[in-house]
């Protein structure tokens, strides 16, 4: 074989270099016009009538500096307006000086306004009662503490008192307490322990003690004061009887990590005077709670930790809306993860999806199943792909509430994990044995995903990581998506929608407003873009406009009512009633960690009337619990009308 003749290969070879070397300086030299280039094209294709009729588009939304807070819980009024509660904002600085702020946002007339912020109602339960108030409960009473912070050892002290004639005790912050071998402890808070109590066991008569818990901690610094078994410790300066009748008992004393403290206090905010009314303390101090409004009107507190950071055993409550107050409710004891996701459906029941923010046991209550709070008892509901991955997964009743669907979108692996799914489910609870079945993948593994309720029976699904506070995954250093998509019960697929420009992960909020976008804010990353340097709290707010905004002239409510009754029919004047094919009440939503028990859309019937529409209210209660709704008509192209606030009774 004759070898092959050289060719000029190696000179263009190094021609072609030459040419590469040109035009990589010259793109180099240009990278900004490059550049600006890209994000022109970019802002036009996303700014173009068309595009905005297909993916819908997304706004900045003007904050002045002096209202830029770390939004933490939302809600929308049955003013139009949007609470935003941050309390300290999960800063301890903020914390420590009182420092607790609620801002309000009015859609109509694009301002702000303070309000003042009585106590630290920071990661505290919420939901809407019957007459428009946003019940809000709980709160922050301590920050957690890291072990590499802890120098002096702590722990819980439970202060005994035996005496059924001395009456209650009380005793200072900075009271000591004594071990057997003489360390010394300091109480961290004023406590009063209750007097003993005498009951008669048939011809026996029993003490039993009274008893108060307090953090206590160590003089001395350093490892010596820890205690790793339960002990009995005394009062100093007690004396005579007190000294025998009065004691601490603590299972240990150690310099491990402090969690978060639960308050205990409990208020209505006000629509109307824009203002926080304190009602009855809870009966539990509760952090990361969730409040569920009862078939009734009344609210159960469910879940969440206690002023000393421990996770509640079951220990739930009632808020008994006509007197203010809470009350136990031992009847209804039943363990859940912290701001459990509980729907209610027609019947009354109560649906856990299996969302969660995360505290508590990784195994106990953390399967989805219907609650019957009539007889406490509790039925599985299986079939759910990736089980274990419903932290910090959010939940939403589909659209219409007629049809009782749940469907839970991603979520995570218990704890600080990276690990999140794609996995969405359904669960059709009016079956007689009803089972999670899948539903489609969403784009990317997504925890923190927001789940807005639209007019049109549609769910738009925005923000959320992939990796526990858009830290790493996989090869990111951040994990933030910006991808959104609209699910469409009816076809049970996703459509794209338009990329937002802010990431949300943890702390952040979405939801509907009466002229039919979203509004989006917060978000709580444990880093910067880097990867490398703490995390700065996300205050800038973006608002989506869906592509029903831009398909034509929206359907015009005329007159309505302000005021109706569940089964009953009622009148809407309306120049559009040939061209209106559905009528939804979607009730507003109240937020938080992308829990929203709030929010639901029902189907009225639709009647041809003079002049409008006769549309019917479902009687049931549990499907349309009493309390303000936005009215929407919506026509065969799936524009709706501006929202027109009814209240339901």
């Amino acid at each position: 074989m004759k070898p092959r003749p050289r060719t000029s290969t190696p000179r263009r070879l190094l021609s072609a270099g030459i040419g590469l070397v040109v035009l990589s300086v010259l793109v180099f030299v240009n990278r900004p016009m490059v550049a600006f280039g890209a994000d022109a094209l970019h802002d036009f294709s996303i700014n173009r009538e068309s595009y905005k009729q297909k993916y819908g588009h997304w706004s900045r939304l003007p904050v002045p500096q002096g209202f830029r807070v770390n939004a933490i819980h939302a809600a929308l009024l049955n003013t139009g307006k949007v609470l935003i509660v941050a309390g300290s904002g999960n800063n301890r600085d903020n914390f420590e000086a009182g420092t607790f702020r609620t801002v309000l946002y009015d859609p109509a007339k694009d301002s702000f306004s303070e309000v003042p912020t009585p106590t630290d109602v920071f990661c505290a339960g919420h939901t809407f009662l019957p007459n428009g108030n946003l019940l809000i409960a709980g709160g922050t009473k301590s920050y957690e503490v890291l072990e590499k912070n802890i120098t002096h050892a702590a722990g819980v002290m439970k202060i005994k008192n035996e005496s059924a004639t001395g009456g209650p005790r009380a005793f200072p912050k900075g009271t000591t307490l004594l071990s057997a071998d003489g360390t010394a402890y300091r109480t961290r808070d004023d406590l009063t322990v209750p007097a003993a109590t005498t009951m008669k066991h048939g011809d026996e008569v029993m003490t039993h003690a009274g008893a108060a818990e307090v953090w206590v901690d160590a003089v001395e610094e350093g490892d010596g004061p820890i205690v790793d078994h339960p002990a009995q410790y005394t009062v100093s300066g007690l004396t005579g009887a007190d000294k025998r009748n009065i004691y601490g008992l603590a299972d240990k004393i150690t310099r491990e990590k402090q969690e978060y403290g639960g308050d205990k206090t409990s208020y209505e905010f006000d629509p109307r005077t824009e203002r926080y009314v304190r009602t009855g303390d809870m009966v539990e101090h509760r952090w990361y709670p969730t409040l569920a409004e009862m078939p009734g009107g009344d609210v159960l507190a469910v879940s969440g930790l206690d002023e000393f950071g421990r996770m509640l055993p079951g220990h739930n409550e009632r808020y008994l809306k006509d007197q203010r107050r809470w009350v136990d409710a031992p009847e209804l004891k039943r363990v859940f993860p912290t701001y459990p996701a509980l729907h209610l459906m027609k019947d009354g029941k109560l649906f856990f999806s299996g969302s969660n923010a995360g505290y508590g046991s990784d195994t106990e209550g953390r399967t989805p199943g219907l609650w019957n709070l009539k007889n406490n008892t509790f039925k599985e509901v299986p079939g759910l792909r990736d089980p274990r991955m419903t932290e910090t997964s959010s939940s939403v009743l589909l659209p219409p509430a007629q049809d009782q669907k749940v469907m839970i979108f991603g979520g995570g692996e218990v704890g600080e994990s990276a690990v999140s799914t794609a996995r969405t489910a359904v669960a059709d609870l009016d079956q007689p044995a009803p089972v999670y079945e899948p539903g489609p993948d969403l784009p990317h593994p997504a925890r923190y995903l927001s789940t807005v309720i639209l007019p049109d029976d549609t769910v738009f699904t925005t923000g959320g990581s992939s990796g526990y506070r858009g830290g790493r995954y996989g090869d990111k250093t951040r994990s933030d998506l910006f991808n959104a998509q609209i699910y469409r019960p009816g076809t049970g697929k996703f459509e794209t929608a338009a990329e937002s420009s802010v990431g949300r992960n943890y702390h952040s909020e979405a939801l509907l407003l009466p002229d039919g976008r979203v509004i989006t804010m917060g978000s709580d990353p444990l880093y910067d873009p880097s990867g490398r340097n703490p995390g700065t709290f996300e205050q800038r707010i973006e608002v989506y406009s869906p592509p029903y905004l831009f398909k034509g002239d929206r359907p015009v409510i005329g007159g309505a009512p302000e005021a109706v009754q569940r089964g009953t029919t009622f009148a809407v004047a309306t120049p559009d009633a040939g061209r209106v094919r559905t009528a939804r009440l979607v009730r507003p939503s109240a937020v938080t960690h992308v829990t929203d028990l709030d929010q639901r859309s029902v189907a009225l019937d639709i009647t041809p009337a003079t002049g409008g529409l006769a549309l019917s209210v479902p009687k049931a209660r549990g499907l349309v619990p009493s309390g303000w709704y936005m009215l929407f008509l919506t026509d065969a192209e799936g524009v709706p009308s501006v929202g027109r606030w009814i209240r339901v009774r």
